[in-house]
């Protein structure tokens, strides 16, 4: 799977959303968490955010050729781009400036292995974290859609 996709023009119902959007399991900690630091460190308030279980999450998850029944992928969309796997972190990181963008650095892994690792974590999530998530921050409830 090609883990950076241009984004297809977007369906009506899509065609509204901010350029720079996070598509994340908002029952999973780690997803969940990743959003919280990313709303927490985003000094130019660029990213929105879509909890994956509520329907534009779900519309993007089709629109971007990926199952909404497994989510397990981030898609982090940025300056035109879709991002999935390992690429969505690092294109996160990327757009949140230093310090974290020195972790931009795991793009030079080779793609197969990124991506392997990122599955490996993706497909146990529920068991590396609780399956219910504290409440989302003011920082990321100011910025999450739907």
């Amino acid at each position: 799977m090609d883990t950076r996709r241009n984004v297809k023009p977007a369906p009506p119902a899509l065609a509204h959303l901010p350029d720079n959007l996070i598509v994340f399991d908002g029952i999973c900690v780690l997803c969940s968490g990743f959003a919280r630091f990313v709303a927490r460190h985003d000094r130019t308030a660029g990213f929105r955010f879509v909890d994956a279980h509520s329907d534009i999450g779900q519309a993007l998850y089709r629109h971007h050729g990926l199952d909404p029944q497994k989510m397990e992928t981030n898609i982090v969309i940025c300056r035109g781009r879709a991002y999935t796997q390992m690429a969505s972190f690092t294109a996160a990181m990327k757009s949140l400036g230093w310090p974290w963008k020195a972790l931009t650095v795991l793009d030079l892994l080779p793609r197969r292995l990124a991506d392997w690792t990122y599955d490996r974590i993706a497909q146990n999530r529920y068991r590396l974290g609780r399956r219910t998530c504290p409440l989302p921050s003011a920082a990321l409830k100011e910025r999450l859609l739907d």
